[in-house]
């Protein structure tokens, strides 16, 4: 993998060095990645997603996602948690993603923690109890190099014993942090990287 900090790519753009020259990657990059996010539902999804990468690439999953919001009922957490030994064999016979037995239990479960969340706080209350960890505002490192970027931090740590203890899995603090930099609540792209001061503009939104 390169060691360039970003990657000027072919429609001239300079982006962070991950996403290289895949469309796919190209659109989740410029579109998706880092800007914040706050609905509910959208961080239980994504969060359900990033459980499911442990082990593998993103790009797999990116590629799967539409498969794998059919398969989940849309990714509700409420048909989710009623889920039954049945949906759990259907779940893993279906084409399309990750055949995970201990994931796709864990993501049952993980949505019965979500629903006990929410019913102790409102209608915001997943949102408040992600974002609290960085107190309700997207962290601004403005990294330069690629090596600057960590891949677990205090507040990631802090998310994770968090969500553990309210029940949820797949929710190490690797996985957090990833998850972090996805939903805005790091704005991590480059300061080379296009989307960088894009990203700040959202933030302060």
């Amino acid at each position: 993998m390169s060691t360039r900090p970003s990657t000027t790519n072919i429609d001239g753009r300079r982006r962070c060095w991950w996403c290289g020259d895949d469309p796919l990657y190209m659109d989740y990059h410029d579109l998706e990645w880092g800007v914040p996010v706050r609905d509910d539902r959208e961080l239980f999804a994504k969060l359900m997603l990033d459980g499911f990468q442990a082990g593998l690439s993103w790009s797999t999953i990116l590629r799967q996602r539409p498969a794998f919001e059919e398969a989940f009922w849309g990714w509700d957490p409420e048909r989710i948690a009623r889920a039954t030994a049945r949906d759990e064999a259907r779940l893993m016979q279906c084409e399309g993603i990750i055949r995970s037995g201990a994931k796709i239990r864990s993501s049952i479960g993980n949505a019965r923690a979500y629903l006990r969340i929410m019913d102790k706080g409102g209608d915001v209350a997943f949102s408040e109890f992600l974002w609290q960890h960085v107190d309700h505002r997207t962290i601004q490192p403005r990294f330069v190099r690629r090596a600057q970027v960590p891949a677990i931090t205090t507040e990631s740590e802090a998310m994770s014993k968090s969500l553990r203890a309210a029940g949820f899995k797949f929710c190490g603090p690797t996985i957090c942090y990833a998850f972090m930099q996805a939903v805005g609540m790091t704005n991590d792209h480059l300061r080379a990287c296009w989307r960088h001061v894009g990203c700040l503009i959202h933030a302060d939104r």
